[in-house]
């Protein structure tokens, strides 16, 4: 695999297995910081040249939702990737993870191989470089898929990788309205029968990443979301 020399931080508490991702990370090229409790991660957490966190969501100090949460309020790390390891019958740690801005979420037991998959495509859709794809515009909203960046006006976006997915998906079909259903299957690859407020969520903050753009994005009342290319188009 291609070494990306990146900086993960691994939030784990059983011994064991944090010791079996450290081991894999290094061997992939990665750069690996442990940690087995929720306080621990969120000192670690705010580090310069921590680039992506693998965060268990059964912590001893505290609920791995909890360190997600704080992670995301604060500045330093808002826009952290997080990768969240769930037990395979934690489906409302999940939801909530989701909801909360995870990346993407694991379920125990899984895949070594696959898990550095995971993490390397986060962390290649984050830099890049990557094919270029053309920049899509919506009034003051522009979306470079193939740098995966994004700005409004002049004003560069710092987004998590989920947020700049759900802009990408609402800028490239804008004007037409899209369910929380279909977004929460191109999106979150989430059945689109579940019931969460994950998309509402999502919209919400990236809204506030938005500014005075924010009010591009239009709610359709009991149907979903539109993106207009104008501003107060509701």
């Amino acid at each position: 695999m291609e070494s990306t020399l990146s900086g993960i931080l691994v939030i784990e508490p059983d011994q064991a297995l944090q010791d079996t991702l450290v081991t894999q990370l290094q061997r992939a090229g990665h750069r690996a910081l442990r940690a087995g409790t929720g306080q621990e991660g969120l000192a670690l957490g705010t580090r310069d040249g921590v680039d992506l966190v693998l965060l268990d969501l059964t912590l001893p100090d505290r609920p791995g939702t909890e360190v997600c949460r704080a992670l995301r309020k604060d500045d330093r790390t808002h826009a952290l990737p997080i990768i969240a390891l769930a037990q395979k019958d934690d489906e409302i740690d999940r939801i909530v993870a989701f909801e909360l801005g995870v990346d993407d979420c694991v379920t125990k037991p899984f895949s070594h191989r696959e898990l550095l998959l995971r993490i390397q495509a986060i962390l290649r859709n984050r830099r890049g470089p990557a094919p270029p794809n053309g920049v899509l515009k919506a009034g003051a909203i522009s979306v470079d898929l193939g740098s995966h960046r994004a700005w409004v006006d002049d004003r560069a976006l710092e987004l998590t990788v989920l947020e700049f997915k759900l802009l990408a998906a609402l800028v490239s079909r804008k004007e037409r309205v899209q369910s929380r259903e279909v977004l929460l299957a191109d999106v979150w690859n989430l059945p689109g029968g579940l019931k969460s407020r994950t998309v509402d969520t999502h919209v919400k903050r990236l809204r506030q990443r938005l500014g005075h753009a924010g009010d591009q994005i239009v709610t359709v009342r009991g149907v979903g979301y539109r993106l207009s290319d104008r501003r107060d188009a509701g």
